[in-house]
């Protein structure tokens, strides 16, 4: 056995031919490699996902991956057990994001079902109390400032319809219109 390899591991020509044995359908040839790159595998899932049971989940599907897999392998690009290694970071590293992209969807879920109560008594209340502000502060408006911002704000007219409805000139429209949303900015003391 090779000095640089410990107790329990092959070196890396060993388990390159146990993997490549694997391709052709050898189920001691797979037994091998399993038995001695599990303790590895496993490690480097756990790490990664932290939880145990999930970490021998993914394990075992590296496994089978590896299995049904084998026949891609190539020796000449890397080792066997660096193959394996990779192909158990990626599944971890899957399992982390399907993980994390069910809890983002379980929370947008929540929150979107969450439902959020509402006082209807108060906001009328909220509602009237602003409504009565407004309705006393646009009483204190001169009565062209009132009529321009009415045609404006109820009736829904532009600058343009307004001066020709009350056969203005534009110009006159315009300062009313401001002059008058200055006066109600000051008496509902709305600051900007």
């Amino acid at each position: 056995m090779d000095d640089a390899a410990g107790p329990h591991e092959a070196p890396s020509a060993a388990l390159d031919g146990l993997l490549v044995a694997t391709a052709t359908g050898d189920r001691d040839a797979f037994s091998r490699f399993y038995d001695q790159t599990a303790p590895r595998v496993f490690g480097l899932v756990r790490r990664i996902l932290v939880d145990a049971a999930q970490a021998e989940e993914v394990t075992q599907d590296v496994f089978l991956e590896a299995w049904q897999t084998a026949a891609r392998y190539d020796p000449a690009r890397g080792p066997a057990a660096a193959w394996l290694l990779t192909l158990a970071h990626r599944r971890a590293v899957d399992r982390v994001r399907a993980s994390q992209a069910a809890r983002d969807r379980d929370l947008r879920t929540g929150i979107r079902d969450l439902a959020v109560p509402v006082d209807d008594v108060a906001e009328a209340a909220e509602i009237a109390a602003e409504h009565e502000r407004v309705a006393g502060a646009l009483g204190q408006l001169s009565p062209a400032q009132r009529e321009c911002l009415g045609l404006a704000y109820y009736q829904g007219l532009t600058q343009s319809e307004i001066a020709t409805r009350l056969d203005l000139p534009l110009g006159t429209v315009k300062t009313r219109l401001r002059d008058g949303m200055i006066r109600l900015r000051d008496l509902l003391g709305v600051t900007t």
